[in-house]
């Protein structure tokens, strides 16, 4: 059987609808690019701990020259002044190739106790971190990856925008640390105060806890967590949800 000539016309409109296609793909990953950076946001939320609202925790990311700057303040509510362990925290970072590079970290506790207080400096240069964290002296080598309790919120963030697949984090606990390893867990669309917004769940645990973090993250949205969770076992001992977010 003879075999048709190919179709000229048709061979230029399926080569302009390709070339269509790839400058149309190419154009999207420029704006995924452009959307895909860290940014300064202010963003609430409310604190339900075994159910009862406890508190409200305002936070907010500045950029100032080379360095970022992570606020998070939290209003206590009834029963809540009895179990916020720290109302203020404040973590100065930058950002290298390699991820989150804590410089300080402070936190501030509730009611009047200093115990659950914390100043530490990273001494890069030097590689040290020094300083006091809950009472007890600070003086150590800096570990790979280290992270504090704040800035580790940031360097979830940042691996995720740059389309990293976080593996774990190494998070400053006194004078020693605890490794931290983070899992994807899969995808949700959570009902917000602005609406269904996508999200892809992570979770956090560390060896010997019963304890399990998960986070949900908005990839729309800068990868901000929607929701905040920490369960013990079967049991949901407090939950972060969000409701406001403002991102530049």
């Amino acid at each position: 059987m003879a075999r048709c000539a190919p179709d000229r016309a048709g061979q230029r409109r399926v080569a302009h609808r390709g070339a269509s296609l790839a400058m149309l793909a190419v154009v999207s990953l420029s704006a995924v690019a452009r959307a895909d950076e860290l940014r300064p946001f202010q963003a609430s939320y409310e604190w339900i701990w075994h159910g009862m609202k406890v508190a409200v925790s305002s936070l907010q990311l500045e950029h100032t020259g080379d360095t970022w700057t992570y606020r998070s303040h939290s209003e206590p509510r009834g029963i809540g002044r009895l179990v916020a362990e720290r109302p203020i925290q404040v973590s100065v970072m930058r950002i290298t190739p390699d991820g989150v590079e804590p410089l300080s970290y402070r936190a501030k506790a509730g009611g009047g106790s200093t115990r659950r207080d914390a100043e530490v400096t990273f001494d890069w240069n030097a590689r040290r971190v020094t300083g006091v964290y809950e009472n007890a002296k600070v003086n150590m080598a800096i570990e790979p990856g280290i992270q504090d309790d704040s800035s580790i919120q940031v360097a979830l963030m940042v691996e995720l925008l740059r389309g990293e697949i976080p593996q774990g984090f190494t998070l400053l606990n006194g004078n020693s640390v605890r490794k931290y390893r983070y899992t994807r867990e899969g995808e949700a669309s959570l009902k917000t105060p602005f609406g269904e917004v996508p999200t892809v769940i992570y979770r956090s645990e560390h060896e010997g806890s019963p304890r399990v973090t998960r986070f949900w993250c908005a990839p729309q949205r800068g990868y901000i967590p929607m929701r905040v969770e920490q369960t013990r076992g079967s049991e949901v001992e407090w939950t972060m949800n969000i409701l406001t977010l403002k991102r530049e």
